[in-house]
């Protein structure tokens, strides 16, 4: 009996002493299956406020990319952009003085909420039509690239847009085209803005 009662206090004493450990290990396992809180995506539908008013534009091309060329075109333009659907988008108005004669364009921006991403979309009043394969992109830490697809000379490429020094009154656009696929990228048109104080109103 003596034994016995001595094998069931062993018993007992073992339990509880264990008991707080095995809970300890059990809570511990249940929180590292929880799922990490996932961050939520910043809203990039401010994005290209810093674009909107009225600029004056200048202008490089590089004539012939994607050829070895290394001749620039220079000249000038204006442009006024304004928002619609409360920001959710924009227009861009562009006229430009190249040396091929007068370009009169327009830029349309659309926000898309769920993927956190704008398409942008060019015409020209030439053909009057809009483009219909987008640029599509982000903006991070100030700096905006945008991706696509078209076709040079019967060849498709690569499309990138590139917008820095978004913070100023003086923004920089860099359009650049790949023909390996975005291995490299040749920077083929370049334009600095300068923010007009008064609108260039109607017909810039």
């Amino acid at each position: 009996m003596r034994l016995r009662n001595h094998f069931l206090w062993s018993a007992l004493i073992l339990v509880f002493f264990s008991w707080p450990t095995t809970a300890q290990t059990n809570s511990g396992t249940a929180d590292a299956a929880k799922p990490p809180a996932a961050s939520e995506e910043r809203d990039g539908r401010r994005d290209f406020d810093f674009a909107m008013g009225a600029w004056k534009i200048h202008l490089s091309r590089l004539d012939h990319p994607l050829t070895g060329s290394k001749t620039w075109i220079e000249f000038d333009g204006t442009l006024v952009a304004r928002k619609i659907w409360n920001g959710r988008a924009n227009i861009e108005e562009v006229e430009l003085n190249s040396p091929g004669g007068r370009i009169e364009g327009l830029t349309l921006r659309l926000y898309n909420p769920q993927s956190r991403q704008w398409s942008i979309y060019w015409a020209n009043s030439k053909n009057g039509s809009m483009d219909t394969s987008p640029q599509v992109g982000q903006f991070k830490s100030g700096r905006g690239e945008f991706y696509g697809q078209d076709m040079l000379d019967g060849k498709l490429i690569y499309v990138r847009f590139v917008w820095t020094k978004t913070n100023s009154d003086s923004p920089h656009f860099e359009q650049s085209y790949s023909g390996d696929g975005g291995k490299t990228w040749e920077v083929n048109w370049i334009t600095d803005q300068t923010r007009v104080t008064e609108g260039l109103g109607n017909g810039h």
